[in-house]
Parts: structure tokens; C-alpha cells; sequence
């Protein structure tokens, strides 16, 4: 997968930002990279301090960019740019003060095209990488929620998961008369449909299982309903992708269960994208696959944004740093 994701990245240079370069994890990654030559690391921080940092760990960083909210040319231009962004939600004060900070400074280079996708949240939470985000680059047009997935490795197999990481349900959107204005069958439908996109850039041909205790109406309940009408939504959507639901994990990999319970599905027994119906269970079903299942699990990969943009652990080590930021690029 890396090697395929590589070679993209020879052939369309990206430039990714990274909101903690002091970081020995990400000083690691971008010597590594730097000697790759496949992908520009920028490094946010305090230049003596990142400096000091690589050398102390003995990574070479040597002629790559550092760029110090503190003394950065452009901050007037990107305080601007971020008043007109949160439309009177904080003044020039508030904005300068959050772009002080690595995530907030990191996602202003990416929105104004200094970098092309950024990585984030070695030290940083989700909800600190997703926020920045979610106010300054938004969801591209069409898309009307931010979700994610994890591609997951063993051998030459590949599989994809999601929402796994973002979404907790998926309820009603209403406004202020109580009126529908995007039910919660329509997010798991884009959720499904996102997570076929990203399933094709890592070279899958995605058979999405919308997944469900029920298969085919064998259960009933409202979290079935959900899965159904998600999946209605989807096919209409995107009729280009394989997508059939409701079913259960079984019939989704198993020919012989799938056709018995599913027959003429061209999903059921063979599907290599799953969507899970909330969080837990597909948080629960990421974690079984990597540690039972034995697959590598690369993510979340955040969706529907207008530009890459990727949460780390806090528990990361430099590999999957350097994994993710290949992902990452490779998504721009």
C-alpha cells in the first residue's frame, strides 16, 4: 500500500504541516522523510526549540522549513483571514491568541495554501486537531458532516471501517421549528459514501456492508430502520459503488451466510468496506480486527473536510507517524 501511496507522492509533490515539531515523534518522521524525498515537511514551533530537539535526538531537519506563530511574516494576513472565517464569532484579539497556538496556526497554513494537509494530535486531543478544522478549512461543498475511517492491513488484504472515531450516533439535524433538515439515515448514508472514496484512493474497488444486527429485515427495531433507510440513501447517492445493507458481519464476509441470508447481493459474502451504525460498535470492531484479526490499522482518516487533515494518538510512536503522514499527502 505504502509503495503505491509513495509513488503518487512522486509524481504530485505535497507539502504537510506539522502542529507539533518539537515533537521527537514528528522530528523522527520528517528526517525520514526529508531522506525519502517524496514529501515537504513543515515544522511548527519555536525554531531554537525544534532545533535543539532534533539534535538532541540526532535527526537530521536541516533545510527544512520552522515556522514560529511568534515571529511569523504573515500573522496580520492570516488574523484577518481568520476574523472573516468565524464571521464575527471572535474578535482580531481572540483570533491572534488562538493562532499563537500549533493547531490553530497549523490549519491557517493549510487554508491559505502554504501547506497542502497537515497532521496533528501527538500531543493535541481529537477534539483540538478536529475544531481548528471544522472552523477554518469547513466541509468541502456537498459534504454536511466530518467522519472517518481506518483502512486496516494484512498481507495483500485490505479493508476499511468507519465511522469508527468522530460520529458517537446518528440523530435528526432539526432547526428551530423542529423541522428535518437532515435526518440521521442521510449522515450514515454520507458517512457510507465517504468511506467508499477513501477506500478507492487506497486502490480498493469498495463492496460497502451497511452493517446491523438484522439481515434483510430478520430484525426489527429502530436502529435497524436506520440502517436501511442509510442504505436506500446511499445507493441513490452514489450508484457508481457496490452498497447493500441492512446485514449483519457474517453474511457481509462469508459467501456461503451472505448468499443464504443476502442472495443476489453482490455485497453480502464478499464486502471489504463496512459501516458501522454508531461509534461503539465500530470503534469495538476496528480494535478486534487489529488485535484478533491481526491487520495493521491506519487512521482515522478524517473525511469530508476541504483539505487532509489527520488526528494522530497521543500514544503514537515515529512509524505510524510517518505512516500517517504518507496517508495524509496522499489524500491531498
Amino acid at each position: 500500500m505504502f509503495e503505491n501511496l509513495i509513488e503518487i507522492l512522486k509524481a504530485n509533490p505535497r507539502k504537510i504541516v506539522y502542529t507539533e515539531g518539537s515533537d521527537a515523534r514528528i522530528l523522527s518522521a520528517a528526517d525520514r522523510l526529508k531522506k525519502g524525498g517524496f514529501l515537504t515537511p513543515v515544522l511548527v514551533g519555536n525554531v531554537e526549540e525544534v532545533k535543539a530537539a532534533a539534535a538532541k535526538g540526532g535527526f537530521d531537519i536541516e533545510g527544512l522549513e520552522i515556522l514560529d506563530p511568534a515571529t511569523y511574516p504573515g500573522m496580520d494576513e492570516m488574523v484577518e483571514k481568520m476574523v472573516e472565517l468565524r464571521k464575527g464569532k471572535m474578535t482580531p484579539e481572540e483570533c491572534r491568541a488562538n493562532l499563537s497556538k500549533g493547531n490553530y496556526f497549523g490549519t491557517m497554513l493549510v487554508k491559505m495554501g502554504v501547506a497542502d494537509a497537515l497532521l496533528g494530535g501527538a500531543t493535541y486531543s481529537t477534539a483540538d486537531t478536529v475544531r481548528p478544522a471544522l472552523q477554518l478549512v469547513k466541509t468541502r461543498k456537498g459534504a454536511n458532516l466530518v467522519s472517518s475511517c481506518f483502512i486496516l492491513v494484512k498481507g495483500e488484504d485490505m479493508i476499511c471501517m468507519g465511522d469508527c472515531a468522530i460520529n458517537i450516533d446518528y440523530q435528526d439535524k432539526v432547526d428551530k421549528e423542529g423541522n428535518v433538515v437532515l435526518s440521521a439515515a442521510a449522515q450514515l448514508a454520507e458517512v457510507a459514501v465517504e468511506t467508499a472514496k477513501t477506500a478507492k484512493v487506497f486502490g480498493m474497488d469498495p463492496k460497502v456492508a451497511m452493517l446491523s444486527y438484522s439481515t434483510k429485515g430478520s430484525g426489527k427495531g429502530a436502529n435497524v430502520d436506520l440502517v436501511r433507510e442509510a442504505t436506500a440513501i446511499a445507493k441513490e447517492k452514489a450508484p457508481e459503488f457496490s452498497i447493500d445493507g441492512e446485514m449483519q458481519f457474517d453474511a457481509a464476509v462469508s459467501p456461503v451466510v451472505g448468499q443464504l441470508k443476502f442472495p443476489g447481493s453482490a455485497v453480502a459474502g464478499y464486502a471489504n468496506t463496512f459501516i458501522f451504525p454508531e461509534i461503539q460498535s465500530g470503534n469495538i470492531g476496528y480494535k478486534i480486527a487489529q488485535r484478533l484479526g491481526g491487520y495493521a490499522a491506519f487512521g482515522p482518516i478524517l473525511q469530508g473536510l476541504n483539505a487532509p487533515i489527520n488526528d494522530l494518538s497521543r500514544g503514537c510512536d515515529a512509524e505510524e507517524v510517518y505512516q500517517m503522514s504518507i496517508i495524509t499527502a496522499a489524500l491531498a
